[in-house]
């Protein structure tokens, strides 16, 4: 076999391994990439913080004992779920622990732990609300969060979370798709897929929704700037590797161009809105 044919072969494998592998990121690397990105990630936090604060405005009046804030990141939430619910007691997890060490002398939480949203280190039936902002998109197993989710929270407790599904970044991923075809773009869950596993979730749905939030940029390199110091820069399975050259980069700001608009150049991010609640008698 030529090097040339061994290449083509190889370079085959790889492609089919980027289809049968799992689609969502390893958790490993969310984690790493989200704790890398924990001293810059608040001051190009537009979307999580609209996004966050529409998810607490749809949160049901209510006064829980205990409150956790599933996916804490920096502790902006944590401190406004504090500032809330003065009287309860309250708990940040993440499974990145650069956010939680970012996160601990701001305050917010009584409590700061790193844990896994689909194994959550908590006791059955010890959470009155769980809320979560633009976290689960990254879990693989959304069943398994939901399963966990109904396990922790007490009878009658609220489970209310923002994620993200398909659709979100759809011109970045179609600029890419012009360039050079491959996966530059996170990939996420269908809306339907939301909906089908939230009605078997055994939690009653009280809403379920999605919403698009579209933010607008100057140029592409401050939009792929924010998303690097998000922490949620491209980090899918099958994700090209090596450095991106001028020309590929050139080809991709000719590609986006094509979205341009009077406010700039567009981002859509596709949020689905999810308000839960665990029946009172189970």
């Amino acid at each position: 076999m030529t090097d040339l044919s061994h290449c083509a072969v190889l370079k085959a494998v790889k492609q089919q391994q980027a289809k049968t592998e799992n689609p969502l990121p390893d958790k490993r690397q969310v984690a790493a990439s989200f704790s890398k990105a924990a001293a810059s990630y608040d001051s190009v936090a537009e979307l999580q913080r609209a996004v966050g604060n529409e998810l607490m405005s749809r949160l049901p009046e209510t006064t829980p004992d205990r409150w956790l804030d599933l996916g804490s990141g920096t502790g902006y939430f944590s401190r406004a779920l504090a500032q809330r619910f003065p009287l309860g007691e309250g708990l940040a997890l993440d499974i990145a622990e650069g956010m939680l060490n970012h996160a601990r002398p701001l305050g917010g939480a009584d409590h700061y732990v790193v844990g896994d949203a689909e194994n959550l280190p908590l006791r059955d039936a010890s959470v009155d609300l769980m809320f979560s902002s633009l976290a689960v998109q990254w879990c693989s197993d959304f069943s398994s969060v939901l399963s966990e989710v109904r396990r922790v929270l007490r009878p009658g407790g609220v489970f209310g979370f923002a994620s993200l599904c398909v659709g979100t970044l759809y011109e970045l991923r179609d600029s890419w798709q012009a360039v050079d075809g491959m996966v530059h773009v996170n990939r996420f869950r269908e809306f339907d897929e939301y909906q089908r596993l939230c009605a078997a979730s055994g939690l009653q749905v009280r809403s379920l929704s999605v919403l698009p939030h579209v933010l607008h940029y100057p140029d592409v390199r401050i939009l792929t700037h924010e998303l690097k110091a998000l922490g949620a820069h491209n980090i899918n399975p099958g994700r090209p590797g090596g450095l991106t050259g001028r020309a590929r980069i050139q080809a991709l700001i000719d590609a986006y161009e094509t979205f341009r608009r009077e406010k700039g150049l567009p981002a859509t991010y596709q949020v689905v809105y999810a308000v839960l609640e665990k029946p009172a008698t189970v």
